[in-house]
């Protein structure tokens, strides 16, 4: 039984695995001269549009909270992982940020989440 149901569980990651790139912020290098996305003008509107509903801290669904500069650039790596560039993991469900909003992310992250 306990074979049969690693078996199943190899099968799973294994067709799930190719749909989830998982890249890190190392594959994606600040631009030379840096980035005019900041805070203010992207990574605040990005995150209450996006993230904040679960990622709110005691109101959210998860542990993790992304409701202010801080938390954000302290947690920029995982972020990056589930939710920028190609990674579409978060937010979970068919209507996440579009691509070019993922590709935005990855760059604000990429040059250290200005404020």
């Amino acid at each position: 039984m306990m074979r049969a149901l690693f078996f199943v569980t190899v099968l799973v990651f294994a067709a799930l695995a190719p749909a989830c790139t998982w890249e890190d912020m190392s594959s994606y290098p600040c631009p030379d001269g840096g980035s005019t996305l900041t805070y203010a003008n992207f990574g605040q509107t990005f995150f209450a549009d996006w993230c904040v509903s679960c990622h709110g801290g005691p109101n959210g669904y998860s542990s993790r909270s992304f409701t202010d500069l801080d938390s954000i650039q302290a947690q920029a790596a995982d972020i990056f992982k589930n939710a920028a560039e190609d990674n579409e993991t978060m937010p979970p469900g068919p209507n996440g940020p579009p691509k070019d909003q993922r590709y935005e992310l990855a760059q604000w992250l990429a040059c250290g989440a200005p404020p």
